[in-house]
């Protein structure tokens, strides 16, 4: 059995188990470049209302509509609905299609479906290279969950050139950001010098961290290295 936490494959969840874009708050995923219009934010609020009543008639004419538009949210949205099976003739190639554009428009989160669409081999052969280069992309604009995929690519050299410096890297962007499992693997990073210089403080620092943020097997590694930081000869 592998260590806890090592990394086996990003760690996202099936593009079927995602539901489209119900809380405008994930906004935040996006660029500027994403603004829409009050008219298209009240349209983008009806369409999300009737996925959320399970009308999916309705939710589709919605995106579809604001698609029809270039709204990068209609475009991701309908994506979805292609890509969960929810309309009546789904093409996960016309999915790509809308995701792409919405990524064009600085939408995070397409960017992320992107890499999950190659990395499952939804289009049929999966690509680990163009999942890494969607997940790089989603990384460098700021997604954790694109941060962690990326790690965890270089990891395992899956889709790119083993790398451990870097997945170091993006696993302290991560980690900076609140995942736990990123700061769970940094810690053990740091603990044992893969991909940087080895540092037990650094290493109970991210422990720590992991621990206040609910990882269960961190305050163990709290403990052990609490007591091999007080055995090490002061200086």
């Amino acid at each position: 059995m592998p260590p806890r936490h090592t990394p086996q494959s990003p760690t996202l969840p099936s593009l079927r188990a995602i539901r489209p874009l119900l809380l405008l708050a994930m906004l935040c995923c996006a660029l500027p470049s994403h603004a829409q219009s009050p008219r298209q934010e009240a349209s983008l609020a009806s369409a999300l209302a009737a996925y959320e009543a399970d009308d999916w008639p309705a939710a589709a004419r919605g995106f579809a509509a604001l698609s029809a538009q270039q709204a990068p949210l209609g475009d991701y949205n309908l994506a979805m609905m292609h890509l969960r099976g929810e309309l009546p003739k789904p093409d996960p190639r016309v999915a790509k299609r809308l995701l792409e554009r919405a990524a064009a428009h600085g939408l995070v989160r397409a960017e992320l479906a992107l890499g999950q669409l190659y990395e499952q081999g939804v289009l049929g052969k999966r690509d680990l290279k163009r999942a890494t280069q969607w997940f790089a992309r989603a990384a460098a604009h700021g997604s954790s969950d694109g941060q962690v995929a990326l790690a965890t690519a270089f990891y395992l050299g899956r889709g790119v050139a083993l790398d451990m410096r870097q997945a170091a890297h993006w696993y302290r962007e991560a980690a900076t950001g609140g995942d736990v499992g990123a700061q769970y693997l940094l810690a053990s990073m740091y603990e044992s010098g893969l991909g940087l210089a080895a540092d037990l403080r650094l290493a109970r620092y991210w422990y720590d961290m992991a621990a206040r943020n609910g990882d269960e097997a961190a305050p163990s590694k709290v403990l052990d290295l609490d007591r091999r930081l007080a055995d090490e000869p002061s200086t």
